[in-house]
């Protein structure tokens, strides 16, 4: 089919200034982007575009949907916002690889992050099994993976709480190696999720180096986002000069109010990254709530070993008590969701059974009253009745460090929205927010450069080729939507809801929206490097 778009105002990715015009599409490939806003031709379609931006369909570099898409292939939370490419196998734990002999703890550890599917074959073992099981089952946007160092260490190491030797990183380099070469992105980790935060700064600079072989990013959820951030911050730096990786931070933010004052300096370290000529990148969601397992409140001990063991310590009045004391009174080195954003900052997501369904949206002071427990008391057994699958929302930060991240030149667009229950309201709405709050309402960002944030800045940075971008040759990855009423709708207590002014999303040259509702189609592709 050969398609024009006409009548548009065209924002092609790059940042340069939009201009009246064009697109011509056939099949899945932009053939055309044009000066003249109704050139003649024989098309089979032409949609009008008048009053519209047209632009490269936008790229979320920290998405959850790893699990939940073998359910929903058509995710409409994200398409519904124009993503047309989705990068899965975040924060270090993820689908692949899956060794036969892990599968239940490591389900268990994975299902507050990013779900469960009972129906899935859980038998596909590596990354490409993986891969080959989600391009069978289709997806409506493009599906890329990053190699997770949790699944990796898992491989080698198993779970428990051990420092590698050198044969141990030779291992994990191989094992990173064989994946990578099936086509993953980059490689994922989180510092604060087990068992990544086993895992000492040589460990990371050894991995690192495996992955610098492919020149292929580090994506970090680096070890402090709070009160030890510059520490963090300066680790990761390390890893980076050390290896040469190219370092993308997941998530940028400085958590707790009593933090603010660090602002400056972790500017100052991004510039200095930027002096010795460390690659670095960051993403953020344009809130100032996180949303994670709530089970990254217990102290690191309570993790060690996996889920069942955990499970155990929850158990153990005894251990419960040290818990308390440990979260009261804090761990040198240990981000402290409690800390910083209060019980009361703190709200229950999501749960796997129907029997704590009434937990769903109350902080954890409202979980203690709505149990008639204290509350410590009462989150704990709420993590033992859930085996731990629980998704939370945090209030951490200040708006004006939100919008200084933003203009930021590191900085990309992402959602990193856990899908299921009552999600955070960035599941739904985070780029069209940037578009209506930060563009049209704030001026925070020009539209172009919100539109390169969301496109071929994040293109460029994990090597999209043929994305990113409106260009004569490139996928037909196309969002046309109003600057004059875009905005997302979601709030925190009531996030599943649509944006407005997105009215078409193309993947590959098919409508996946189409007048502002979702089509049967499911064009997207697996990308592997």
């Amino acid at each position: 089919m050969k398609r024009l778009i006409s009548n548009a105002t065209i924002i092609d990715g790059t940042g340069a200034a939009g201009f009246s015009g064009s697109v011509v599409t056939e099949g899945e490939r932009i053939v055309a982007v044009l000066p003249d806003s109704n050139p003649q031709g024989d098309f089979d379609e032409v949609l009008d575009a008048q009053g519209c931006v047209v632009c490269p369909g936008f790229i979320d570099t920290h998405s959850h949907s790893d699990l939940l898409i073998f359910r929903e292939k058509h995710v409409p939370a994200k398409t519904r916002q124009g993503i047309t490419t989705e990068i899965l196998g975040q924060d270090g734990i993820s689908a692949a690889p899956m060794p036969a002999e892990y599968e239940s703890p490591w389900r268990k550890n994975l299902a507050g992050l990013d779900g469960d599917v009972e129906e899935l074959d859980w038998s596909y073992a590596t990354t490409d099994g993986y891969l080959k099981l989600l391009e069978q089952n289709g997806s409506a946007p493009n599906e890329g993976y990053l190699i997770p160092h949790g699944n990796v260490r898992m491989e080698a190491l198993g779970l428990s709480n051990v420092k590698a030797t050198d044969d141990d990183l030779r291992r994990m380099q191989d094992i990173l190696r064989r994946e990578l070469e099936a086509g993953g992105m980059g490689f994922s980790t989180g510092l604060i999720y087990m068992p990544c935060a086993y895992s000492d700064t040589r460990e990371m600079v050894a991995l690192c180096k495996a992955a610098a072989e492919f020149d292929r990013p580090l994506v970090i959820h680096q070890r402090s986002e709070a009160d030890t951030i510059l520490e963090s911050m300066e680790e990761v730096i390390t890893m980076g000069r050390e290896s040469g990786v190219k370092v993308h931070f997941s998530h940028f933010k400085i958590c707790g109010k009593n933090n603010a004052d660090k602002y400056e300096k972790v500017l100052a370290l991004l510039d200095r990254c930027s002096a010795e000529g460390i690659r670095v990148s960051f993403d953020q969601y344009p809130y100032i709530a996180g949303s994670t397992m709530l089970g990254v409140i217990l102290p690191p001990w309570v993790h060690d070993g996996g889920t069942d063991l955990l499970l155990q310590r929850l158990a153990d009045p005894e251990a419960r008590r040290r818990m308390v004391r440990d979260i009261r009174s804090g761990i040198a080195g240990w981000d402290n969701f409690v800390e910083f954003a209060g019980l009361d900052g703190i709200y229950v997501t999501d749960v796997k059974t129907a029997a704590n369904g009434d937990c769903i949206g109350k902080n954890l002071v409202e979980l203690g009253e709505l149990r008639g427990k204290d509350p410590f008391e009462a989150t704990f057994d709420l993590l033992l009745q859930e085996e731990n699958a629980v998704g939370m929302v945090d209030f951490y930060g200040l708006e004006e460090h939100v919008e200084g991240f933003m203009r930021r030149p590191e900085m990309n667009v992402c959602t990193d929205g856990l899908l299921g229950g009552k999600p955070h309201p960035r599941v739904y709405g985070a780029f069209p927010r940037v578009l209506g709050r930060y563009v049209r309402e704030r001026g925070a960002l020009t539209l172009e450069e919100a539109v390169r944030k969301m496109t071929g800045r994040p293109a460029s940075v994990f090597g999209l080729a043929g994305r990113g971008e409106l260009k004569a040759g490139n996928y037909a990855d196309i969002v046309v939507f109003d600057p004059q009423t875009v905005q997302d709708n979601g709030t925190f207590t009531d996030p599943c809801q649509f944006p407005d002014g997105i009215h078409h999303v193309l993947v590959n040259g098919r409508y996946v929206v189409r007048n502002a509702a979702n089509t049967d189609e499911a064009p997207g592709k697996v990308i592997r490097l």
